[in-house]
């Protein structure tokens, strides 16, 4: 893989870094001492140089590869990565010449940012966080919807050597509040919606909006205040394989976890994901940002992607259909990642014929986030004809998106339909067999694995289920089965992971089985996944309860609900004797998801 400056995760303990002297601006003083514990940091890497890295590492990994029979690549020519570049510095590069262009704009509203707006109030806010004493390597939790300035928040963070971690808005604040302890986090940014829930979290939080409200810093009295200050401070020195982003993530064991992912990593992604795109689409898309921000996909997928090629992302907060709708047709909006749900909503729901949609000048959608039935993608083509749709498969810990529909603009390297799309340049893919590890054949289903510069450095404070995901030559396991045919299209055809893709938001059962067994009254737990035509899979609870407990249906999805986001509620419960679990323990989620599915079926029928 000569060109590319592979590196692979090491599992060393994280070590703080000394902290920097920043410019203060008036703030209290206990802000201060909220900053004063040690910076996250990533585990160290080779001590290689980057004037050798590309010769060496091509040949350290052809030596990798040598015992491997079965490794595929991409059928297009490997990328160039530009070494030394932070992430904002790379998809903010070359926006004076799209000075005046807009990178963002709120459907609803029409609020909007120009890319010089963008570049401006990226560097002021990076000031604003220097200037607050915020290290490098420390966490800043996002708890934001959908808004324009979402992204400026990101990369500010990133810009100031700090660490970007999104929290879903809709998270119950015992989630959040997991999130802030696992990472660490020093700072909170959200805006009036959240506050009441975030300010319990004790940490300094900076509210972005108009509002001014007390116990909050105001985001625009923050960026005047780094204005009033100049360039009196110390910018830290970021590099390329320092840490700028840490996603949560269940991995493939349903348990929450940090993403450990650099500059380094996320660069790589775009590199590798855009580089299908004509040199004559750039400046001339219009991507529509309904995928949330706070998800890996969002915020590279297609904050990053849009910035880098000098797009208009048309943001919407949640989805309604005539919004979204009229999104498409008013901001002219040419590329749509979406969901399932939505493309099924698009298909049967009578208000798209409240729509006079002629002057459509949509041209392709994306599916990434839950498998497109064969069938609904039919009826879209049908409903919708020249509009391409196209899937994709990507994963948190690979950055983003990992196998896609193809390159734009040439067909003749398109995959085909109903696959998740073929390997992106830099890319090394195999399948093993999950038992024996051996590597197969092509059209022989097996454990999907990948190797790249975009793999993750390791879960946070977790070496288990880092050592666990990454084996000791680079590959991480994805925990879905799939295979490659004689085209290298790529079909997934099982998970391995017990994940339940609702919506196309992820819900684990671990999570939800913990939950349930803290009510006094159900004696075990199992949470499996129902199909559903709208949601894709929605979670379903089967309960042991106790001796003489009275309890209904409804009350055990009320008590889960209390504890959770709305989107990881229980959809169905059915009380059971006993939980099936095989002789080691290990429940058998696949005999509870029969037997439900058989019983839903015998109810019907009577």
């Amino acid at each position: 893989m000569s060109g590319m400056n592979q590196q692979h995760p090491t599992k060393k303990r994280l070590m703080p870094i000394s902290p920097s002297v920043a410019l203060q601006i008036s703030h209290p003083q206990s802000m201060i001492q909220a900053f004063s514990a040690p910076p996250l940091r990533r585990g160290r890497r080779p001590s290689m140089s980057a004037a050798n890295n590309n010769s060496a590492m091509a040949t350290c990994i052809r030596d990798l590869v040598e015992d491997e029979e079965h490794i595929f690549r991409s059928q297009l020519p490997e990328v160039q990565v530009p070494d030394d570049i932070t992430l904002p510095e790379f998809v903010l590069q070359n926006a004076e010449s799209y000075a005046d262009n807009v990178a963002f704009v709120e459907a609803v509203s029409g609020k909007a940012y120009t890319y010089r707006e963008v570049v401006r109030d990226t560097s002021r806010f990076a000031k604003a966080l220097s200037s607050l004493r915020l290290k490098k390597g420390q966490v800043v939790i996002v708890v934001l919807p959908n808004v324009a300035e979402y992204a400026i928040v990101a990369l500010g963070i990133m810009a100031a050597g700090g660490v970007f971690s999104g929290v879903n808005p809709a998270a119950h604040i015992s989630e959040i509040k997991k999130q802030v302890e696992v990472a660490d986090a020093k700072l909170v940014v959200t805006n009036s919606s959240s506050f009441e829930k975030v300010k319990e979290l004790k940490l300094p939080v900076i509210v972005v909006g108009e509002e001014l409200i007390e116990g909050s810093m105001n985001w625009h009295k923050l960026l005047e205040a780094a204005d009033r200050a100049g360039n009196n401070f110390v910018k830290e020195d970021i590099k390329q394989t320092d840490l700028c982003a840490l996603p949560f993530s269940s991995g493939t064991t349903g348990v929450s976890k940090g993403v450990m992912l650099t500059h380094r990593n996320l660069v790589a992604n775009l590199c590798s994901t855009l580089s299908g795109v004509p040199q004559e689409m750039v400046g001339k898309v219009t991507t529509l940002g309904l995928i949330p921000f706070f998800h890996i996909y969002g915020i590279t997928g297609i904050c990053c992607a849009t910035l880098r090629n000098k797009g208009k992302v048309v943001v919407m907060g949640r989805f309604d259909l005539r919004t979204f709708i009229n999104a498409l047709i008013t901001q002219e909006v040419t590329f749509a990642p979406i969901v399932p749900p939505i493309i099924l909503a698009l298909v049967k729901n009578p208000i798209v014929k409240e729509f006079d949609l002629s002057g459509l000048k949509l041209q392709a959608i994306m599916t990434a986030a839950a498998p497109l039935a064969p069938e609904l993608q039919t009826s879209f083509e049908k409903k919708f004809p020249g509009v391409d749709v196209q899937e994709a498969y990507g994963l948190t810990e690979h950055s983003c998106i990992t196998l896609n529909y193809g390159s734009i603009g040439k067909d003749n390297l398109a995959a085909k339909k109903n696959t998740v799309g073929r390997i992106l340049p830099n890319l090394e893919v195999k399948f093993i067999d999950p038992d024996s590890g051996r590597s197969l054949p092509k059209n022989t289903p097996g454990e999907i694995c990948v190797r790249s510069q975009c793999v993750m450095q390791g879960y946070y404070n977790n070496e288990e289920e880092t050592s666990r995901t990454i084996d000791d030559k680079g590959w991480m396991h994805t925990g879905d089965i799939g295979y490659i045919d004689d085209d290298g299209d790529v079909f997934i055809v099982d998970r391995i992971k017990e994940l339940i893709k609702y919506k196309g938001f992820q819900v684990a059962p671990a999570e939800l089985e913990a939950i349930l067994l803290t009510h006094p009254s159900i004696e075990d737990a199992a949470v499996v996944p129902l199909p559903d035509k709208e949601a894709g899979e929605i979670p379903a609870a089967s309960i042991v309860m106790a001796p003489n407990a009275k309890e209904t249906e409804d009350e055990i999805i009320k008590y889960v609900a209390s504890n959770v986001a709305h989107y990881k509620k229980v959809r169905l419960v059915h009380f059971v004797e006993t939980i099936p679990k095989s002789p080691s323990g290990k429940v058998m989620r696949r005999l509870i998801k029969e037997k439900m599915i058989e019983k839903i079926r015998a109810e019907a029928a009577s």
